[in-house]
């Protein structure tokens, strides 16, 4: 499907100021949708509008902090009565840990929850109200090749991507006769922030060997993909390749990867403090 899809679609992208979500505004943009970016990072997203506004798009730039419900409605509040309506919300704010569980405290566990959980759910849920009323829109919640694996050392991610898998299938359902689209993306291990400068817990850093960041996917191309995907209203959108074979494979024969996770666990354990 080509790219006039989003010409003048009013879009909203969480997480906007970096990473995918940087990539996401800015192709969006290229593609002549209107692009409300949206992030903690205020710096961030005014440097990702202007630079849309450069190319000769249209952005605005909102500081959204998507653990708090009524941020979020105030967001498509203001984007309707701008604009008059809106098209499509790119729930992809997130955030990452990795440790065992017997290290981690509950306030890593509410960190993660509320940003990649409650976050993709207050966004969700408030564009979703809107768009009802309108007969109309569509709903991109980003998720994880970890919401569909299990994948040790890192649970309360994990966590929090199988409830987004859950949450935007069930979604689908009851948004389908409303008129409203759903999409789930489920990418690999990506070139981004949230990833490179992920955080470590009780783990010797100078030990610790973290994975080159070139073997991982692009944002970029990234963007381009979910963007053709989501015209194309594919419900679950799984990159790149590896991702889906691992996918398949788990699904055919989940005891493939069982012993990968015990050795990727008993290295971990070898930069484990004591």
């Amino acid at each position: 499907m080509g790219s006039n899809y989003y010409h003048d679609k009013i879009t909203v992208v969480t997480g906007g100021a970096s990473g995918l979500g940087r990539s996401l505004c800015e192709e969006l943009g290229r593609q002549g949708a209107v692009v409300v970016a949206v992030d903690v990072d205020q710096e961030g997203v005014e440097a990702v509008s202007a630079a849309i506004l450069a190319a000769g798009g249209r952005a605005l730039p909102a500081y959204l902090d998507v653990t708090i419900y009524e941020n979020a409605c105030r967001i498509v509040t203001d984007v309707v009565k701008k604009y008059g309506r809106l098209d499509l919300i790119f729930n992809n704010a997130g955030t990452a840990l990795h440790g065992e569980t017997r290290d981690l405290g509950i306030e890593h566990w509410r960190t993660v929850l509320d940003v990649n959980l409650l976050g993709v759910i207050h966004g969700a849920i408030s564009a979703y109200m809107v768009m009802v009323k309108q007969g109309e829109g569509q709903i991109v919640n980003i998720g994880s090749l970890a919401g569909l694996i299990p994948v040790p050392k890192e649970i309360p991610y994990c966590t929090s991507k199988w409830a987004v898998v859950g949450f935007t299938n069930s979604l689908r359902l009851e948004g389908a006769a409303l008129g409203v689209k759903v999409n789930l993306v489920c990418p690999g291990i990506m070139r981004t922030p949230i990833h490179e400068k992920v955080d470590y817990v009780h783990v010797d850093q100078q030990r610790l060997k973290r994975p080159k960041s070139n073997h991982f996917c692009a944002p970029e191309a990234a963007a381009k993909l979910i963007l053709d995907r989501v015209a194309r209203n594919r419900p679950l959108i799984i990159f790149p390749f590896y991702a889906r074979l691992v996918w398949w494979l788990y699904r055919f024969n989940p005891s493939i990867f069982n012993l990968l996770f015990r050795k990727i666990l008993r290295d971990f354990r070898k930069v484990r403090l004591p």
